[in-house]
């Protein structure tokens, strides 16, 4: 090289070194940050893409700090429902050992009460004090707002998450296309005996008589001086009258007639003096009137044949002593070898035997009714007491008989009838005697409902049903024994039954029935409701807010969040059909001595409502904000990765090149000495 003014050489190597001192920043650089990328310059597309995966991996941050917070709020709330259920298991426990009344003082029953009031206080104190940073949880301040108190169907909801989304509202629209069911078997008047078409005749043609059932209305059309009647005066009776017109000779008696009714039976020979006008009474019988002279099993008595000397215009049969089992008693007459009188406790029936050919006086009369003793135990007149025995003068001989027997109310059995009935609560075994009544098998049942969730009704055909709808609903009848000619089996439409559920939608979706209820889950609704039972109506109402709202995703958006309802455990809100909680306390309506049945339903009721709000807490907490919490962290690990691989340094990679660099260098700082040097060599020409 001859120029001096430019040293090519110098120049370039001047430029390999500042690649290789710029590289060798880049290396320190990296190698000191961890990062790749730490400039724009670095890797413009690389920066762009990264930055979008930090912002995602900083709202996925967040997100899963919410979703803790979240869980630990309802971690909160479900430690003071802990506490709630305890309470109320502690109530429970107390009403049960109230209902003991007969082992129980009343000073112990009260202490009982005492620690009641004491647990109704503590769970409200509990709904008021409960909170989370300043927020109270547990009082219904979290609780959605809906406009469905307004809607007359609905007897029960639960709005346990909504999204109301930007409009901040969603209606709900309910259309119910079946109602639901009780299970129903229904025996027909085929298992029955006819009612009796009574009439009642006089030997002789002197005296007619006829019933209307349909009409409930008895007429005894007497025409001569011969009449006689003799009725039963029940104990906690109906209303009902009689009248007798003297001028026509017509009895006319008017009553609700469910009641049996035993007729005279054969002729009953009466030799005695009366005028007619003495022919006149009052009946007031608790199932309607019954008269005198058959058995309970509808089939006419023995044939009375005794001489009755001295009689009355009407007979009164009261009972003394208070009880259902006094209830419902019959009095019927039959001849027999001696003159006596028995109770039947079982079948209700008061006979009176008369000797054959007999003179029997008023005060005899009343002497064998007053004698009577119940299973030969206790003396009758403990339970009995005739009254009202006038002696009158008849002349003339009558003969009384009846046509017919049977029930004026409704059908007997014709045969007797034991079965089991069988429900959802359980099952109770009945045993009924030939005669019994349909309104008497009814009642029966009705009074053990409660253990066997199955009612009955006799108003028309014999009806058993489930006190629940739904599916689960039950009804199972088995006969065990029939008397010979019975019908009661082969009158079953069915010998089991089962109710069936609601079937609705609910904004046009399907939901769940079961009974009178029905829910929904859908991303944007989660609803329970309970309508009236057997309701068809269809309803709509909406929701306008409320709920504790949780952000459980990166994007703030409807579907990130979820919306929860934590509705009040106050003693005032906790319950349902049943009553209120409340109500257990002192001077309430179902205190332990006011309603100690009442009490109990409404607690077990509570106690199902608090463990159904701590499983709904639960579940949400495990399924919604757990698994949440699992699939943010996993989704952030996975953009942290790509991150990574995006944007931090490769250590081995940058080792590589920082060592390449330094020896580039170096080695272009001696490669540039060098070129600076050979100008020099210029000089020698000169010399």
């Amino acid at each position: 090289m001859t120029r001096i003014n430019t040293n090519v050489s110098s120049l370039v190597a001047q430029n390999r070194l500042q690649s290789s001192n710029n590289d060798l920043q880049q290396s320190l650089t990296r190698l000191s940050t961890g990062l790749r990328i730490n400039t724009g310059s670095d890797d413009p597309a690389g920066l762009l893409a990264s930055e979008a995966l930090r912002g995602e991996i900083t709202g996925l941050t967040k997100s899963i700090s919410n979703t803790q917070r979240a869980s630990q709020i309802i971690s909160t709330a479900d430690s003071a429902l802990g506490q709630v259920s305890n309470l109320l298991n502690d109530v429970r426990g107390l009403v049960v050992e109230a209902a003991n009344s007969g082992a129980l003082s009343n000073e112990e029953i009260a202490a009982n009460q005492l620690q009641i009031d004491s647990s109704l206080e503590a769970i409200n104190r509990i709904a008021q004090t409960t909170t989370f940073q300043g927020r109270k949880l547990l009082d219904g301040s979290q609780d959605f707002v809906s406009t469905a108190s307004g809607v007359g169907s609905i007897s029960d909801i639960s709005i346990d998450q909504a999204n109301l989304g930007k409009t901040g509202q969603i209606d709900v629209e309910v259309v119910i296309s079946s109602a639901a069911e009780q299970a129903e078997v229904t025996a027909s008047d085929s298992g029955f005996t006819t009612a009796a078409q009574a009439s009642t005749t006089a030997a002789n043609t002197f005296g007619t008589a006829s019933q209307d059932i349909g009409g409930e209305t008895i007429e005894i059309i007497g025409q001569g001086l011969k009449d006689i009647v003799i009725v039963d005066d029940k104990f906690a009776s109906n209303t009902g009258e009689a009248a007798f017109d003297a001028e026509t000779g017509t009895l006319t008696i008017t009553g609700n007639f469910t009641g049996d009714v035993l007729n005279t039976g054969p002729p009953a020979e009466v030799d005695a003096d009366v005028d007619a006008q003495d022919v006149q009474t009052a009946i007031a019988a608790l199932d309607g009137f019954t008269a005198s002279g058959a058995s309970a099993a509808g089939t006419p008595a023995a044939a009375t044949a005794a001489t009755v000397t001295a009689d009355q215009t009407g007979l009164t049969v009261t009972a003394t002593a208070e009880g259902a089992e006094y209830n419902n008693v019959t009095v019927q007459f039959a001849s027999g070898a001696a003159t006596a009188a028995d109770y039947d406790s079982e079948q209700k029936i008061l006979t009176v035997t008369l000797e054959e050919g007999a003179e029997i006086s008023a005060a005899d009369l009343e002497t064998l009714i007053n004698g009577a003793t119940v299973d030969g135990e206790t003396p009758a007149e403990a339970a009995f007491e005739a009254s009202a025995l006038a002696d009158s003068e008849f002349n003339g001989s009558t003969a009384i008989e009846s046509a017919s027997t049977g029930n004026t109310g409704g059908e007997v059995l014709n045969a007797d009838l034991v079965f089991q009935l069988s429900g959802s609560g359980g099952a109770e075994t009945f045993n009924f005697g030939a005669g019994t009544s349909k309104d008497h098998i009814a009642a029966a049942v009705n009074l053990v409902s409660d253990s066997t969730g199955v009612t009955a009704d006799a108003t028309a055909a014999l009806a058993f049903s489930s006190s629940d709808y739904g599916s689960a609903a039950l009804v199972d009848i088995d006969v065990i024994s029939e008397g010979a000619g019975g019908t009661f089996k082969g009158s079953l439409d069915n010998t089991r039954a089962t109710g069936a559920d609601i079937v609705a939608t609910v904004n046009g979706v399907e939901a769940n029935g079961s009974g009178n209820g029905l829910s929904i889950n859908t991303s944007s609704l989660d609803l329970n409701l309970t309508v009236d039972d057997g309701s068809s109506t269809n309803f709509s109402f909406s929701i306008t807010g409320g709920g504790a709202t949780f952000q459980l995703g990166p994007d703030v958006t409807s579907t990130q969040q979820a919306s929860l309802g934590i509705g009040s455990v106050s003693t005032g809100q906790l319950g349902g059909a049943s009553g209120r909680l409340y109500e257990l306390g002192s001077g309430q309506s179902k205190s332990l001595t006011n309603d100690v049945e009442g009490a109990a339903k409404v607690i077990d009721e509570v106690i199902g409502k608090v463990v159904g709000l701590r499983g709904r807490l639960g579940s949400f907490q495990s399924t919604t904000l757990e698994s949440n919490l699992v699939s943010l962290n996993e989704t952030k690990a996975n953009l942290q990765e790509a991150e990574s691989s995006i944007r931090d340094a490769d250590f081995a990679q940058e080792s590589a090149n920082l060592t390449r660099a330094q020896i580039l260098v170096q080695s272009g700082t001696n490669v540039l000495s060098l070129a600076n040097q050979n100008p020099r060599n210029v000089l020698s020409l000169l010399g």
